[in-house]
């Protein structure tokens, strides 16, 4: 999930303290359920004949991550298209533009001197490959220097050596662990301490005078071996795992503890020597790709309800629930609104963006190449931030939504229902996901936010984002939920607008908020 803070004028913290409108959906809202066939009908094939697990086993454990740029991902994007023919679904992929080809191969790091044992760890997303020989060198942490002249003077000690570029972690439990074990003199500490140690690291690293990436760069160019790096911050629990800045050496992540135990070797003295392999294979530029499902309709051909769920991951692990779990899903409603709906009013379109993780480049480019779509969609619903039920429900900033989302939720059923907080007008492009893409079209697009599960703290862009911690019966609770809205959206007589809401002033500046100017896709990149 990319969070583009540039789009967005207004945070979720400051949606809340000017009071937008919320209503927590109970059993009163709506006096009674909608007896209505096609929606039973869903609800049965959703409950009794799921195909979620199917699905969720082919996608993440057998074609497993999906970065794009890599064969993984030309391989999802097919799956997608063959599964949905399976189906009676017209599937299409549509190129959007060009990616550095990239495939990753074995990692493995050693720790050789002054003691034997495996670390865990592996190269980041397009490091280069140490080209089928074993790198054997000293790790180093990078010094705290005076000034970046002598951080320049520093640069050739590099040479030849692993360098450590990360902050030690002050501890390896994450601030959930010690908030419910530990003392509160003891919690007290360790927030200090983590905080003066990242405030120092900081200052360590702006010292040098260069950004990350130039940083990366000068140790490569002054010959060192490797760089390694611990992604673990404040506030997260697991090493988050995003992409490499090197060019000619490999970047490796190391979990905190084997981290910490490399750092804590080197800064005493011990001069902690490392093996490392780590084999990958450049595949040239490559075509970047949308995947989209439809199921047209002879009634109103000509306008759209949309499903939408990013297909791309970081490789770390097999990126389950970000957003495995929200394609899937998307597929499944799709495979019941088929079954069950296959003439709908409007046309049904589930998009499967590539590139999301990159900055929303997939959705940016399918709003850009179709304008006619944007401007006829009746609304789109965005699933990303993991595993969980549905909670959250923005109107995302459209005047109308409020005479709509209501009555698209009234039949769903009040064991999902009753669990979901909506907000309007609510703040255009919250969350950061591909339905903000739309919204900054002028489209309605709204986001199936969902309970967290841990996603920010323990799966989302980490190596622990696999199929064991999907929650397949949320999931499904969502596939029902995103069937019968996308139904009523398309039996709604009515058609929601685009008028846009007057969104409230910035409660710290007193500036009227805006809404966010639509921006382009990034039609090449990743091809340094």
């Amino acid at each position: 999930m990319q969070t583009i803070m540039k789009m967005y004028k207004h945070s979720w913290a400051n949606i809340a303290k000017v009071g937008i409108v919320a209503t927590l959906f109970t059993a009163q809202t709506v006096s009674a359920q909608t007896k209505d066939p096609i929606i039973e009908k869903m609800i049965a094939e959703a409950t009794n004949n799921s195909q979620l697990e199917k699905l969720a086993h082919e996608l993440l454990d057998k074609i497993g991550p999906r970065l794009v740029g890599t064969p993984q991902m030309q391989k999802s994007h097919d799956w997608v298209v063959d599964t949905y023919k399976s189906w009676g679904i017209t599937g299409r992929n549509e190129k959007w533009g060009e990616w550095r080809g990239w495939e990753r191969g074995v990692t493995h790091i050693d720790l050789i001197s002054p003691r034997v044992r495996s670390l865990e760890g592996t190269q980041l997303a397009w490091s280069p490959s140490t080209k089928g020989q074993a790198i054997q060198a000293e790790a180093i942490v990078i010094p705290d220097v005076a000034d970046s002249l002598a951080f320049v003077n520093w640069l050739p000690q590099a040479k030849g050596k692993v360098v450590l570029i990360s902050m030690n972690p002050v501890s390896g439990r994450p601030d959930k662990n010690w908030e419910e074990f530990g003392l509160k003199t003891s919690v007290e500490k360790m927030k200090k301490e983590k905080a003066d140690a990242t405030t120092a690291w900081r200052n360590r690293l702006a010292k040098t005078g260069l950004n990350a990436k130039n940083l990366a760069l000068a140790i490569e160019n002054a010959g060192a071996a490797a760089i390694v790096i611990n992604n673990w911050s404040l506030g997260w629990g697991v090493d988050k795992i995003f992409g490499a800045n090197t060019t000619k050496i490999p970047t490796l992540n190391l979990s905190v503890e084997d981290y910490g135990l490399v750092y804590r070797l080197a800064q005493s003295g011990s001069k902690p020597t490392l093996k490392i392999v780590s084999e990958s294979k450049e595949l040239g530029v490559l075509p970047a790709q949308n995947t989209i499902g439809e199921i047209k309709s002879t009634v109103k051909p000509n306008e759209y309800v949309m499903l939408s769920a990013h297909l791309d991951s970081w490789d770390g692990a097999s990126g389950a629930t970000d957003n495995g779990s929200g394609t899937i899903m998307a597929m499944e409603a799709m495979r019941i609104l088929k079954k069950y709906y296959p003439n709908p009013k409007r046309t049904i379109l589930a998009g499967h963006w590539g590139s999301e993780e990159q900055g929303l480049n997939g959705s940016r480019a399918f709003v850009e190449d179709h304008p006619e779509i944007v401007k006829n969609l009746q609304a789109l619903f965005n699933q990303d931030n993991g595993t969980g039920r549905v909670v959250n429900l923005s109107g995302s900033g459209f005047e109308n939504a409020k005479n709509f989302i209501p009555k698209w939720l009234a039949p769903v059923p009040d064991t999902i229902k009753n669990h979901i907080r909506t907000s309007f007008p609510g703040m255009p492009g919250g969350g950061g996901s591909d339905h903000a893409s739309f919204v900054a079209a002028g489209a309605p697009g709204f986001s199936l936010s969902s309970l967290g599960w841990d996603y920010g703290t323990y799966t989302w862009h980490t190596n622990r984002d696999t199929y064991d911690k999907l929650v397949f019966d949320d999931i499904r609770s969502n596939a029902i939920l995103a069937a019968i809205l996308v139904y009523m959206a398309c039996e709604d007589p009515e058609r929601l607008s685009h008028d846009k809401a007057a969104l409230p002033a910035n409660p710290r500046t007193g500036a009227p908020g805006t809404w966010p100017a639509p921006a382009k896709a990034t039609r090449k990149g990743g091809l340094n």
